[in-house]
């Protein structure tokens, strides 16, 4: 696994790789430790920013039928994409999964999922033993508590994982404001999940008589 410090330590979206998990109504009715919107907003945010910088986004749900539909603002995100639906509760044993992921040849694997406790910290501790450097997106993903949040981060940081939130995510990918060919469409995200920095950036751009940047 690569050092946790200095810049190489940091996110490339050219090395980046991004697995989104259960994200559908079972586990949000007893999502306990964060406001649901919360984790919808965030996830959703994260998503766009993946296809900003063209970082391969796998979506998964584990027994569709009876779990309920990936959520809607998700997989409008990628409205062709079919979620890889699983029986396993570890991720990181579904081939249909991991056969994507070792097929990219991207190191920097980064995963948000419901519940944080379960179906984030059983592919996160396997993943890291096969050297992942694996980043656990904290404020996409939730627990039946706050407790059992809290403690799984704990544990997956234990074992070597990076915690870190959307936006961290999404400005590590970004890196320098320069990079003008995804500038525009991160702000556009920005606008749409950023809470309070969305609403100060439409702010500025109101004060600078600018036009919001385009969808991309």
């Amino acid at each position: 696994m690569a050092a946790k410090n200095g810049l190489d330590a940091l996110l490339r979206p050219e090395d980046s790789i991004l697995v989104l998990i259960d994200h559908q109504p079972y586990q949000f009715a007893n999502l306990n430790s964060h406001e649901p919107m919360m984790i919808v907003n965030n996830v959703v945010g994260l998503a766009k920013a993946a296809k900003v910088f063209d970082v391969p986004t796998i979506l998964t749900t584990v027994l569709e039928e009876r779990g309920g539909y990936l959520i809607k603002g998700l997989q409008d995100v990628f409205p062709d994409q079919k979620p890889i639906d699983r029986t396993f509760i570890n991720t990181w044993q579904d081939p249909a999964v991991t056969d994507i992921v070792k097929k990219s040849g991207r190191k920097q694997l980064i995963l948000a999922a419901l519940w944080t406790e379960v179906c984030l910290a059983m592919p996160t501790i396997q993943a890291l033993a096969e050297g992942y450097d694996v980043f656990i997106v904290t404020d996409a993903s939730g627990g039946v508590s706050k407790e059992a949040h809290d403690m799984a981060v704990r544990r997956m940081v234990a074992a070597g994982a990076v915690p870190i939130t959307w936006m961290a995510v999404a400005s590590e990918w970004q890196r320098d404001w320069a990079r003008e060919k995804t500038a525009s469409g991160l702000s556009s995200v920005v606008l749409e999940h950023g809470g309070a920095s969305g609403v100060a950036f439409a702010w500025e751009l109101q004060l600078l008589a600018a036009t919001p940047p385009a969808q991309g």
